[in-house]
């Protein structure tokens, strides 16, 4: 852990990172590197905040920032390389972006000021906003609850499953502020600092994605100071980014089916003349992938636009990529055959982290009823 906590100059950390040629290729370093030599360890547990470290300084977190110009193909190209060799670091590369999005995009000036320790991976910090997009969408009540008190607000609750979250570290969160008969007025999206005053949960084993430090958080009169708030109230902050927050998804679904592609090409010299007659081949399945891609880079030019047809269009993609990543997945799976089935294998794991693309916040069947609610506001009445 010496060289994570290590600092580097500024001067030294940020060179490059206005070089999106050099941010990608040194991104695609460590990921063909140590990230490759780590990927069994990771998807058994193992929690790689070194190889995170790695990637802030390479520029993969900077990107999307706004003094570094609101790259955003740049932020979702490098989680696209990460997840082509191992969907959880993906997937950890998308909490610390948004999490740095949400300091980025704030009006507090406290939190900016943290915002350059975060960046060069010298703190880490994720999302806590599972529940919270899915109860501003109507599908769930919101757990946090705030109470309005001198210099800030309470917070009581527990959220069942937050990643890329340990001691020390923070994340973005969402509590409903309650009036006095127990109605919620607004909510307020605050930093939540990980500290002796939150109680960590150990969570069920999951099937994969094991390696990304998820636990249960507990707040009992949670205290956050006004320079802890990220907006308030949050829902217009919310409707600003939200565009952006799935839009940077893209780069783990693409990664996933580009890693599968992978798989299926690695076996045709001794697999092709049988592989011939299974759908879904490398070639058709890496004609979407580029379409898709394509189509991500379009909306990467404008991430923090709120119109309804850019809304739909980004959710649309990241249907689309999901669905893309299971079809791609299944499909290097047959193609490898039994040592593609082997507990090493990175088809089997594929599977699994594109079942975890599938259902991750918003899952699938929550962007497209998002989808429906946002075409039935266009119909007539």
């Amino acid at each position: 852990m010496n060289n994570i906590a290590r600092a580097l100059e500024p001067a030294e950390r940020t060179a490059d990172w206005g070089d999106d040629t050099q941010v990608l290729a040194e991104v695609r370093r460590i990921a063909t590197g140590p990230l490759a030599e780590s990927v069994q360890r990771i998807d058994e547990g193992h929690y790689p905040l070194d190889i995170m470290a790695s990637l802030a300084q390479a520029g993969a977190f900077a990107a999307h920032l706004t003094q570094q110009g609101q790259r955003f193909d740049v932020a979702v190209g490098s989680m696209h390389e990460a997840s082509r060799i191992c969907g959880s670091t993906g997937f950890l590369m998308w909490c610390h972006d948004v999490c740095g999005l949400y300091m980025d995009q704030s009006d507090n000036t406290a939190l900016l000021s943290r915002l350059a320790l975060h960046t060069q991976g010298q703190t880490f910090g994720g999302t806590a906003l599972s529940n919270p997009m899915k109860a501003l969408a109507g599908i769930e009540t919101l757990i946090l609850r705030a109470r309005k008190v001198p210099g800030g607000y309470r917070v009581n609750g527990a959220l069942p499953w937050v990643s890329h979250i340990n001691r020390g570290q923070y994340c973005g969160a969402i509590a409903g502020v309650e009036r006095d008969d127990g109605s919620i007025s607004h909510e307020i999206m605050f930093m939540l600092d990980l500290d002796e005053r939150v109680e960590l949960k150990t969570c069920p084993e999951f099937s994969g994605m094991e390696g990304t430090s998820t636990w249960g958080v507990r707040l009992v009169d949670y205290f956050v100071p006004q320079d802890a708030l990220i907006a308030d109230p949050a829902r217009p902050f919310v409707q600003r980014i939200r565009g952006a927050f799935i839009l940077l998804q893209s780069g783990m679904a693409s990664g996933v089916a580009q890693g599968s592609i992978d798989s299926i090409r690695e076996v045709e010299p001794t697999l092709g003349h049988v592989n011939q007659f299974l759908h879904n081949g490398a070639d058709e399945l890496q004609f979407e992938l580029d379409d898709l891609n394509a189509r991500v880079l379009r909306l990467c030019r404008t991430p923090y636009e709120t119109s309804k047809d850019f809304l739909l269009d980004v959710l649309d993609a990241r249907v689309q990529g999901a669905e893309l990543a299971l079809k791609a997945s299944q499909s290097a799976l047959l193609h490898q055959g039994a040592r593609g089935y082997r507990m090493s294998a990175a088809p089997q794991r594929r599977i699994r982290e594109a079942h975890f693309v599938a259902i991750v916040t918003p899952a699938i069947k929550h962007l497209r009823w998002e989808m429906a609610r946002l075409m039935k506001e266009e119909m007539p009445a």
